[in-house]
């Protein structure tokens, strides 16, 4: 009889927890992810409207009499176009880029294109990769854009040594939209672990842009390379904020409202511990800028707010059930919405009449405040225990004075972690670094990534 009288009690409990959740659920909205975050200034959001014209550059045939440019134009010169790499160059191995000489900017711009939903190509770089696959310097990157990025180093590494070496003040900036912004923050990472191909550029010469970035690499990668990549999502994009793997989104692309929700839901019943404990977890990498242009239960679109930081937990890990959740992925969006808030933030800076003594200030504070933020992510992985978040190089470690100085400035006390990244490499993690399982499952030494 207490069997019986207890089955309605569990349907009731049953019921209000799956009603809770689909109120939780259906409450939040692309604002709470960036809420604590602070404010980007004009001077470090300027490039990425800018970015995304070039990146829409690569769409057109030819140049000189273009057929979908955006309003204003895509702001390149022709004549300095170094070269456009077109599906039939790379082979498909790529998506198709564009090399420019940026002379208005002092810059070196390699812009590469997202991805053709005709071209199969495309879809075999996203296949090209399983769960844990591939590891690279202490974490784990998706195999498929690691290769591609390495065959755009390999073809154009003479190419870009040359205009590095002719131009030395001149920064060096890899942009690239959706599938092609995973390329593009790999292929940074790639020039900042083989900086001698390359001339020995400096760290600081080179960044990345990512439009609407690809969850390519894991945690610890995502903040350890935050000084040199940029992820720009606009309000409720899908893809920076779903673990579903690549190859599994665009195969099941005429779905994908029933694969976020379903994604939604088994995430919701992850803890927050669990996903940050996984090594092989990707994410969306570097710095984060969200565009915040519309409010829950609001209609129609506001004046857009660009939020900005180096987030560690919490990083776009919950899919909003919005119907703009696709339409804020594309490139054409994200360009038009990033110029009219950079045109806002301008409006205000001319508004307020910052003297130029001041504005150079600003952008010396600016660049402390980013240091520190970056720092204090690094440190905020490493008491998080997120794994392999101690690095063995100069970026991402806390050794020695270092370690001394980021406890004085964040007031913490050294974690277990940190300890860890003190002892020496044991047998089995060395092997493991050396050595990988061939198809037969005999030990094999790695080749390198890049010959």
């Amino acid at each position: 009889m207490s069997i019986i009288c207890g089955l309605p009690l569990l349907e009731c409990v049953y019921c209000l927890a799956c009603a809770r959740w689909a109120w939780k659920r259906c409450l939040h909205t692309a604002g709470h992810d960036s809420e604590t975050w602070g404010q980007a200034t004009a001077e470090e959001f300027e490039p990425v409207p800018r970015f995304c014209r070039y990146i829409l550059a690569v769409y057109e045939d030819d140049l000189r009499n273009p057929l979908w440019e955006p309003p204003g134009g895509y702001g390149i010169n022709p004549d300095w176009i170094i070269c456009k790499r077109t599906y039939e160059d790379t082979q498909g191995k790529v998506t198709p880029y564009l090399l420019y000489l940026d002379h208005d900017h002092a810059d070196i711009v390699l812009a590469i294109r997202g991805l053709n939903l005709a071209k199969e190509s495309d879809y075999a770089v996203l296949l090209d990769n399983k769960l844990g696959e591939r590891k690279f310097d202490g974490g784990y990157v998706h195999n498929g854009l690691l290769k591609a990025a390495g065959r755009i180093l390999d073809t154009e590494c003479d190419t870009l040594k040359e205009l590095i070496e002719k131009y030395p003040n001149y920064t060096l900036t890899f942009a690239g939209h959706s599938l092609g912004s995973g390329v593009a923050s790999l292929l940074a990472m790639l020039v900042v672990q083989n900086r001698s191909r390359l001339g020995n550029i400096d760290r600081k010469r080179v960044r990345c842009y990512a439009m609407a970035p690809a969850r390519c690499m894991s945690l610890n990668l995502a903040v350890r390379y935050a000084d040199v990549i940029n992820s720009v999502v606009l309000q409720d994009d899908f893809l920076p904020r779903t673990a579903t793997p690549l190859e599994d989104i665009f195969k099941s692309l005429f779905c994908l409202p029933c694969l976020l929700c379903l994604r939604c839901m088994r995430d919701t019943c992850i803890s927050e511990e669990k996903k940050l404990k996984d090594p092989r977890r990707l994410y969306a990498p570097g710095r984060l800028y969200h565009i915040v242009e519309r409010k829950p239960f609001r209609c129609g679109r506001f004046p857009p707010v660009v939020k900005t930081a180096v987030p560690v937990d919490g990083r776009f890990e919950h899919i909003v059930l919005s119907c703009n959740a696709t339409s804020d992925h594309a490139i054409i969006w994200i360009e038009r919405e990033a110029r009219r808030a950079l045109e806002l933030m301008k409006e205000k800076d001319h508004t307020t009449e910052i003297p130029p003594q001041q504005k150079m200030q600003r952008q010396e504070t600016l660049a402390r405040e980013h240091s520190e933020e970056y720092k204090a992510a690094l440190w905020r992985a490493v008491t998080l225990d997120v794994p392999h978040a101690y690095s063995p190089t100069e970026y991402g470690t806390f050794d020695g004075q270092d370690d001394e100085h980021s406890q004085k400035s964040l007031g913490d006390s050294s974690p277990s972690s940190s300890r860890k990244s003190k002892t020496q490499e044991s047998w089995d993690e060395l092997i493991e670094r050396l050595f990988e399982k061939d198809e037969h499952g005999h030990m094999v030494l790695k080749k390198p990534l890049i010959g």
